[in-house]
């Protein structure tokens, strides 16, 4: 049996590496080596025992005290030694249920090897379309209905095509892997796990449009994505994939990496641009789009990496394949980082028309210790939250626009019964008013007033006609922005006001916080019948607002009490509670 052990980003975290280590040291007769992020995330550290091509048992949250275990059962067969690390029916159903494209060989193959990726038909796509015309290459994406996996799903074909028809012999195709949504991790797993299907995308992307030079913008953040993307390249070009004449063909086209410092509003494409010039990522006006005038006014075309990874698969299957999944206006698969308050969190690819409450139930196996679904949140600090009434609503653009929500490039953070919801606003607005890039006044100013507004609500100093502010200052800012950033930040705003419009009441009217959340409007009580005066509460208080003699019950000072919740974090005996 072959031992692989899963080394994405999410099982380094949780201690793959050490797991490898451990397995390494033993000296095993069978043959050691890694993949990357398979998607279960909740699961890692993982390990796949494989006979041949065949799985045959897939072993999970693996520590370093089961590697003697694990190379007993490579070396005999005898599984009932890893019985108890052996993954369960019922987790098992968390892929069983997905349609992976994009993410077809993460966590299947070596993300270090060409030789993996080449045994699972890679490079084929590109070796077709060197036998074909750029027309007839985007014109197979036309059928595909592939939309832009970033966030808007404009249709790829038609960007491709427009790039193509602009004058002149220097164009540039450019990767978007600034991948900058809190909750996000889907373009950072295929980079991670699957780099050459980038490769292979955008080297088809770039014959299509007629262009010589590929560039990746990806955030520094992502190091690990970056060594094995360099490794890829490195690889694709000793094998002819990159670089003069590929395969033996007149098409000639090298690729680079440009390492982002992580500011979010570069995931607009013309701040992308900026930014790769060496300026300071912001907007630029539109028109010119990047088609006519992108990269050094050049014509450009700009996808990301979750667009690219479907394009090798689209074009050895047909477009006819990719369009028979889906719905009308939505076609194929699309990846989800399912994350928060969700029993099973990670990575998840399914057909768009399949519904939220699939996803988050089936799926994601439902809420964490089984509190009840409030709302989840889509497109990160740019989209929505769609509340529990609208669960079974679909994947697909138009149908998460009329809530209010975006699809975005794929975040789904699932909140509970205990998120507050004008909080959760707020976290957002944050975000977006410091990662503004300061260009426009609407969303320069604008996002820092609602800022204000939302913190005054918060803290217990709301006032009347302050929703109605907000939802003015919303609209504003929607109309006047210059990009994306800001035409879309109020979104979170205005689907909690529609949504849950009674608890921002609750915070301005009652002074109250129903979810029990914001400190300003939290005040704790001690049972006295339940405290057993063992005084940690009161040595943890930051306030010293907990008094008591010990073994005796202790009492909270309302008036020193910040509402910080570290003596209910500390009580061991439940005795604290907020109200």
């Amino acid at each position: 049996m072959k031992i692989i052990v899963g080394q994405g980003s999410c099982g380094l975290a949780a201690g793959a590496g050490k797991v490898y280590d451990a397995i390494a040291a033993l000296n095993p007769k069978a043959e050691l080596g890694i993949t990357g992020c398979i998607g279960m995330c909740y699961l890692e550290p993982i390990v796949d025992l494989y006979e041949g091509e065949a799985l045959v048992k897939r072993l999970v949250r693996v520590s370093e005290a089961d590697a003697q275990a694990i190379v007993k059962a490579a070396e005999t067969g005898d599984l009932e030694a890893v019985a108890h690390i052996a993954i369960s029916a019922e987790d098992e159903g968390f892929l069983s249920q997905q349609t992976r494209i994009a993410l077809r060989n993460c966590g299947v193959i070596d993300p270090t090897s060409i030789d993996a990726y080449i045994a699972k038909g890679g490079y084929e796509a590109l070796k077709k379309v060197l036998g074909m015309t750029g027309e007839e290459v985007i014109d197979q994406i036309k059928i595909s209905g592939l939309g832009g996996r970033g966030g808007a799903g404009f249709p790829t074909w038609f960007k491709w095509n427009a790039a193509r028809q602009s004058p002149g012999e220097e164009k540039y195709l450019i990767c978007n892997a600034d991948e900058g949504d809190p909750g996000a991790f889907m373009d950072r797993a295929v980079i991670e796990s699957d780099p050459h299907s980038l490769i292979e995308g955008m080297m088809i992307g770039a014959y299509a449009i007629g262009a010589k030079e590929a560039v990746v913008y990806v955030r520094a953040e992502y190091p690990l994505a970056i060594v094995r993307l360099e490794n890829a390249m490195a690889q694709a070009r000793e094998r002819g994939f990159l670089g003069e004449n590929i395969m033996g063909s007149s098409f000639s086209c090298d690729m680079r990496i440009k390492a982002g410092a992580g500011a979010f509003v570069c995931g607009e494409e013309t701040a992308l641009i900026e930014s790769l010039e060496g300026k300071r990522g912001m907007p630029r006006l539109k028109p010119p789009f990047p088609a006519q005038a992108g990269y050094w006014l050049k014509p450009s075309n700009i996808n990301n990496v979750e667009t690219f990874a479907n394009v090798a698969w689209i074009l050895l299957n047909g477009g006819e394949k990719f369009s028979a999944m889906g719905t009308e206006g939505s076609k194929g698969t699309k990846v989800f980082a399912l994350s928060g308050k969700i029993k099973r969190g990670g990575l998840v690819e399914v057909p768009m028309g399949t519904t939220l409450r699939q996803v988050i139930y089936n799926i994601g196996g439902g809420i964490r210790d089984d509190k009840q679904f409030k709302a989840v949140q889509l497109g990160g600090p740019s989209g929505g939250c769609v509340p529990a009434h609208l669960l079974d609503t679909i994947i697909d653009y138009k149908a998460l626009g009329a809530t209010g929500a975006i699809m975005g490039s794929g975040g789904m953070v699932v909140m509970d019964e205990n998120t507050c919801m004008v909080g959760m606003a707020k976290f957002f607005l944050d975000f977006t008013a410091k990662e503004s890039c300061g260009k426009c006044v609407p969303c320069r100013l604008g996002t820092k007033r609602m800022l204000e507004i939302l913190t005054r609500i918060t803290e217990g100093e709301g006032k009347e006609g302050d929703v109605e502010l907000l939802e003015e200052l919303c609209l504003g800012i929607k109309d006047g922005a210059l990009c994306g950033l800001g035409q879309t930040a109020p979104n979170p705003v205005l689907t909690t006001i529609k949504y849950f419009r009674d608890e921002y009441d609750a915070h301005i009217r009652d002074k109250k916080c129903p979810a029990k959340y914001c400190q300003g409007l939290v005040k704790y009580v001690i049972d006295a019948e339940k405290c057993k005066g063992c005084t940690m509460c009161a040595k943890k208080c930051p306030a010293a607002a907990i008094s008591g003699e010990k073994k005796q019950p202790h009492v909270i000072d309302r008036n020193l009490c910040i509402g910080c919740g570290s003596c209910v974090a500390t009580c061991k005996f439940g005795a604290i509670s907020a109200e």
